[in-house]
């Protein structure tokens, strides 16, 4: 009697798809539906490909290098629409489209805050000073995939509180990431940087949140900086999106400026910002925009 040789989930698909077999036929002959079309039918997310995943990382380098350049030449006495300039041009410079650029009615290509602006600052007239805390965010659009980051940049000689709300603001983005696994939920993300900020004296910001990207500027799923574990979406493989957490040195509420889009803290303490887009993994998380 010849013996057949078992199908293991991990082997390539008898069916000849060239995908793994727990990813193909297994779950056909399970009933189960394809990962992909589950996430748009329940939570209208679209999932990643390869190729998808490649065109977000290819943007994702050239949003490094823009903040990159940024970082280079970011000093006291600058305006902030000279880095608004610098921006525009090298994005353009690299075949790519700068998002923000009439996004709604915004009217620069990307955007830079100060001390008490949470975020939204649009470039204009005012000089960057000595001691200031100053965030740009980068988003660019090249050959039709979305990367977007930013962070927030010490301009001089900073006074201690200035420090901390930027190093605290880091390790809340890092803790963050730390949460992005498939199994865990949006809620964890949330958890692990509201329970960092809130233990060292400060404050997560509602109003604004992370957000899906990849084939547009935002996206399913919204990524709340504040929660609870265990609620939420769950995490699965080919998720791609933002966690930019907005934590505040004073109270967690702001005021929209007559802009309509520039976001300041209600206290006008400072507030700072850092960004990065991530991929969830079959095993944890990448970092298209690393830093």
């Amino acid at each position: 009697m010849k013996q057949t040789k078992k199908t293991g989930r991990n082997t390539p698909c008898p069916c000849g798809s060239g995908l793994k077999y727990k990813k193909c036929c297994l779950k056909k002959r399970s009933g189960q539906l394809d990962p992909a079309v589950l996430y748009q039918r329940k939570y209208s997310i679209r999932l990643k490909n390869k190729q998808d995943i490649d065109g977000i990382r290819r943007a994702g380098r050239l949003v490094l290098d823009t903040l990159e350049m940024v970082e280079e030449k970011l000093k006291p006495g600058i305006t902030t629409n000279e880095i608004n300039t610098w921006v525009h041009e090298f994005t353009i410079k690299n075949s790519a489209i700068p998002a923000p650029l009439n996004y709604s009615g915004f009217p620069k290509s990307c955007c830079v805050s100060i001390n008490e602006v949470i975020c939204h600052g649009i470039p204009g007239n005012r000089v960057i000073e000595d001691g200031d805390i100053v965030n740009v965010d980068v988003t660019s659009i090249l050959k039709e995939y979305y990367a977007d980051a930013n962070k927030t940049f010490l301009a001089g000689d900073v006074a201690p509180d200035g420090v901390k709300i930027v190093n605290v603001t880091l390790q809340c983005l890092r803790r963050g990431i730390a949460a992005v696994k498939p199994g865990n939920t949006i809620g964890d993300i949330g958890w692990a940087i509201q329970s960092y900020a809130e233990g060292e004296g400060c404050s997560v910001v509602r109003k604004f949140v992370g957000h899906g990207v990849g084939f547009d500027f935002h996206e399913p799923p919204q990524i709340p900086h504040y929660g609870k574990p265990g609620t939420g979406i769950p995490l699965t493989a080919g998720m791609v999106f933002t966690i930019e957490p907005m934590i505040n040195l004073g109270v967690k509420e702001l005021t929209i400026l007559d802009d309509n889009w520039t976001a300041v803290t209600r206290d006008r303490k400072l507030s700072a910002q850092f960004e990065q887009t991530l991929l969830v993994t079959d095993d944890g998380v990448e970092s298209l925009t690393p830093f």
